[in-house]
């Protein structure tokens, strides 16, 4: 009906989709959504009409996302034991020590487990990465990108 290819009302939908989708997730001004839709070349008409459809539906937009984002396991709790095998029938001298930490993990009110078995040097080493990922987090750049992610 409309005489013009599959391909190019395709392709149509998904730049509107992708147009209000990050518009949504960025939660853009009415000003910064103008200035992004007028670079298209669209005319005076069409951009209101698109400022419209963005501000009547970005919190729709929004919920509809958080509930497709996927549910990642959260913490409950932990628990850790150090077993130290002392000797062997090998070797009667040895000292080889291994930390078993049991995970326990909330995941949609279901409680799931997850044991690993390291040993202390990789522990050590994870510990480090852990604290310098949290310190990283502190720093301006990160706070300004979490700022906008919410």
């Amino acid at each position: 009906k409309l005489n013009i290819g599959v391909d190019t009302i395709q392709h149509g939908v998904e730049g509107l989709t992708y147009l209000l989708t990050e518009s949504s997730k960025l939660m853009i001004s009415e000003v910064d959504f103008q200035d992004s839709i007028h670079v298209l070349g669209f005319s005076d008409e069409l951009n209101k009409l698109l400022l419209h459809l963005y501000l009547d539906n970005r919190k729709e937009i929004r919920s509809i996302l958080s509930e497709l984002a996927p549910k990642l396991p959260s913490y409950h709790s932990l628990e850790w034991r150090l077993d130290v095998q002392l000797a062997s029938r090998s070797l009667r001298q040895q000292i080889k020590p291994a930390v078993t930490i049991k995970l326990h993990l909330n995941q949609n009110e279901d409680q799931t487990a997850q044991v690993l078995q390291t040993d202390p040097s990789t522990l050590l080493h994870l510990i480090q990465q852990l604290e310098q990922a949290l310190g990283e987090m502190k720093t301006n750049h990160c706070r300004r990108i979490v700022r906008n992610m919410k």
